[in-house]
């Protein structure tokens, strides 16, 4: 289908870049919510925020999971790929590693803006899972704010995971993944936008705030 993916920056080009992707499975579009809030924010000084509202806009206009190719965008990127079931398979993670046309433009965009911290909205599991060092803490504060408890996922595979990908690929990187609950409304969505700016300020001032720049 083609639908471009945009990307909105705001704030401090210069400042710690934080990148905030509203959707990636097409029927888990809650983040939408909180990316609007976002574009009507203002961005304290010091930060470059990107905002992704959706890196599947083909799946989110079809509202179905994966992309126009039925692709699990979130089993389709180049680190940890494996092959996982066959067209039509709920989780079908594509012919290759970064088969998909999204996939290689969230590569490549990500590779030039270099972003410090990424923060990738899923549901509806309500969860963050535990980190460690620094991001653990960008996990735990956002956990404080919203109310989304942390926990660790356990049993399932999860390969070609793009936060992960992330995490593993861009220099001095972090990311993490919001589960949120089945729904969510305009008053939640103004709290973890503001979860988001206010971590964004947390890792401004941290000792490494200057990873990814």
């Amino acid at each position: 289908m083609g639908r471009p993916l945009d990307a909105f920056q705001l704030g401090d080009p210069k400042g710690v870049t934080v990148v905030v992707i509203g959707v990636i499975h097409g029927n888990e579009d809650a983040g939408l919510l909180i990316t609007d809030q976002l574009l009507e924010m203002d961005v304290p000084r010091g930060i470059n925020l990107w905002v992704v509202p959706t890196v599947n806009p083909d799946g989110t206009a079809l509202n179905q999971r994966g992309n126009a190719n039925s692709v699990d965008l979130n089993r389709n990127f180049p680190y940890n790929w494996a092959k996982m079931g066959k067209p039509g398979y709920w989780q079908y993670a594509g012919a290759k590693r970064a088969s998909e046309p999204e996939t290689k433009a969230v590569v490549a965009f990500m590779r030039e803006i270099k972003p410090a911290l990424g923060i990738w909205y899923h549901q509806d599991l309500n969860m963050i899972s535990p980190g460690e060092g620094l991001e653990g803490t960008m996990r735990n504060a956002y956990s404080r704010l919203t109310g989304i408890p942390i926990k660790r996922i356990t049993g399932g595979r999860y390969t070609g995971v793009a936060a992960t990908w992330q995490r593993n690929t861009i220099k001095n990187g972090m990311a993490f993944v919001v589960e949120l609950g089945e729904t969510l409304n305009t008053a939640q969505a103004k709290v973890h936008s503001s979860a988001v700016l206010n971590i964004s300020m947390l890792l401004r001032d941290a000792p490494s705030s200057k990873l990814g720049q």
